[in-house]
């Protein structure tokens, strides 16, 4: 039987309600602190209008009826009958805190099988109040909580205009912990000015967190941002796919064990994206993962050294 390398998000959710649950990702309309001029209107570097969204609700598509829409085609496709909402653009906390309970209200009871939420923000776009109205939904629901990071480096963060600093994201932490919200956090690979032991320390700081899950994802370029203007002037270099693979494999090793990995690579719009060209290959990307961690006898929580790690 060969050794299970990674604590995978779906193994994790089979294991809580004995068979597949399957996220529906929602746009709500929200915006974001560091474009509506509150901390920048720039946005990060990497991101564009869309805010890695979909534009439904733009396109006059409220939350309930993406959630019908998608969920069909997702019950159809996976074969699942629970689900959890997915709140991906943009920052989905950054509200007045009835905007929010209308919109997770809406989303709970949108269809049947929904098991709870996945609330997409920032660590600077939450308060006691949003806090204690997620609390009160993680009583009877699964609920998550995804804090974009993207760096433990504060260097990093202000290069890529991120517009909060890394204690900013351990304060959000702290103040999500033990009201039963679990807590994931975003990370890039292969950010402007970063090389494999900032990588390293990154994973490193995130781990030492008590943190519940995270997404790792690529830095790819997408047409129209900052980051498009620096790879169009020679400024930024993509990571290869070998190389990422490599170092994905090696960023598991110093994460918990138990930490839920929700995430191992990126999903990007095709008709956006720049470069690099490998990273609509999902597939490749995965086994190239796989093969490193089999080759290298890598595994999650290898390198790990927290409280009861091994060696």
């Amino acid at each position: 039987m060969t050794k299970k390398r990674y604590n995978d998000l779906n193994s994790y959710l089979r294991g809580l309600y004995g068979e597949r649950v399957q996220k529906i990702t929602v746009d709500a309309g929200l915006s974001c602190p560091n474009r509506d001029g509150t901390v920048s209107t720039g946005g990060c570097i990497y991101c564009n209008a869309r805010g890695s969204g979909t534009g439904d609700y733009a396109r006059g598509l409220g939350i309930a009826e993406q959630i019908r829409v998608n969920g069909e085609f997702i019950a159809r496709r996976y074969k699942a009958k629970k689900f959890l909402i997915y709140f991906q653009s943009f920052s989905n906390t950054y509200a007045p805190v009835e905007r929010l309970r209308q919109m997770y209200d809406e989303a709970l009871s949108a269809i049947d099988g929904v098991v709870g939420l996945s609330v997409g923000t920032r660590p600077d776009c939450v308060s006691e109040e949003i806090l204690c109205l997620l609390q009160g939904y993680a009583e009877k629901y699964l609920i998550w909580v995804e804090y974009g990071l993207q760096s433990a480096h504060d260097a990093t963060l202000r290069q890529i205009n991120r517009g909060h600093d890394f204690a900013c994201f351990k304060r959000a932490v702290r103040a999500t912990q033990g009201r039963g919200i679990r807590i994931c956090t975003h990370v890039i690979l292969g950010l402007p000015g970063e090389g494999r032991a900032e990588m390293m320390e990154t994973a490193k700081q995130v781990a030492a967190l008590g943190i519940d899950g995270i997404k790792l994802h690529l830095m790819y370029v997408v047409r129209g941002t900052r980051l498009d203007t620096m790879y169009q002037q020679g400024r930024y270099r993509c990571l290869e796919q070998a190389e990422y693979a490599d170092l994905v494999c090696e960023f598991l090793e110093y994460l918990p064990p138990e930490m839920v990995i929700q995430r191992l690579t990126g999903d990007p719009h095709r008709e956006e994206l720049v470069a690099p060209s490998w990273s609509t290959d999902k597939r490749g990307t995965m086994n190239r993962i796989m093969e490193t961690l089999e080759e290298r006898d890598m595994w999650q929580g290898k390198r790990f050294r927290g409280p009861g790690a091994a060696g």
